[in-house]
């Protein structure tokens, strides 16, 4: 698909911006925004004048750091994954309804540190117009804290950031957008390595399965999966369903039950106060 001459202008808003920097350190979370930022970093400053830095912990799946690496590769930008450790914080932890405020602190603070270390002037990362309007707690701590936000500054969206990643043959312009596996927890439910690690992993199964879009919500000892409309009449098949409940049983959940809405963004907030969105 041709991209629009709108989309081009909001791209040569974005490599205006960054140009305002000798050398940026890019956040790379293994998502088609942050890859689309990377591209428009290449073009705007040179691959040799970036450095992409994914963050690696309990709530980031191994998919995403993969799907991260492929971007990087792709483009030739230096690419380096760290851990950032937000499962220390308490106050991350304790998931009172700011757990993505600490989550980005922690990130943010590590990539500070490396772009003090390295004489990089700027950290840069992708958020975009689709994440205004509602309560972002990490978008809080980018602004604290002056990471760049090149694609929102442009105008740039979701939409526009596939078209710019597939103009660019990144692999990522269709993956669906995917929120930590900490945003399965509900709030007042403290986040937990083994409760991240049910989730990651009862995902990992419905991904095997074929799944493209879906959640599987934490609930004690009950998976509650929500799936796109497109994916929900699979389960009519007796094999797939049984394979389902076997798979997400084995990661830890006694009890698997499937949400009659579909697959929605902050699914978790249907049944208690919303407090952020973006799942």
């Amino acid at each position: 698909m041709k991209v629009s001459a709108g989309i081009i202008q909001k791209k040569h808003r974005a490599i205006s911006l960054l140009r305002e920097h000798r050398a940026v350190l890019v956040a790379l979370s293994g998502g088609v925004d942050s890859a689309a930022l990377l591209a428009i970093a290449c073009e705007a400053l040179g691959p040799e004048n970036l450095l992409a830095v994914t963050g690696r912990s309990g709530a980031v799946t191994e998919d995403d750091i993969q799907d991260a690496g492929e971007v990087a590769r792709a483009l030739k930008v230096r690419h380096e994954i760290v851990d950032t450790l937000e499962i220390e914080r308490a106050e991350y932890r304790s998931n009172s309804g700011d757990r993505c405020f600490h989550c980005r602190s922690a990130l943010f603070e590590v990539l500070s540190r490396i772009a003090a270390e390295r004489g990089y002037d700027a950290i840069a990362y992708g958020a975009i117009v689709d994440d205004l309007g509602d309560d972002r707690p990490g978008m809080d701590a980018a602004r604290k804290m002056g990471i760049l936000a090149p694609l929102l500054q442009a105008g740039i969206g979701k939409a526009d950031a596939r078209q710019l990643a597939n103009d660019v043959n990144l692999h990522v312009h269709e993956k669906p957008a995917n929120a930590c596996l900490a945003s399965r927890i509900p709030i007042g439910t403290e986040v937990t390595p083994e409760r991240l690690t049910q989730v990651g992993h009862a995902e990992a199964a419905l991904r095997r399965l074929g799944f493209r879009r879906f959640r599987v919500r934490h609930h004690g000892e009950i998976a509650r999966i929500e799936l796109g409309d497109e994916e929900a009449d699979r389960l009519v098949d007796p094999g797939l369903r049984a394979e389902t409940v076997r798979s997400v049983k084995n990661a830890g959940f006694r009890f698997v039950a499937v949400d009659l809405e579909a697959y929605r963004a902050g699914g978790l907030y249907s049944i208690e106060p919303r407090r952020e969105s973006g799942q």
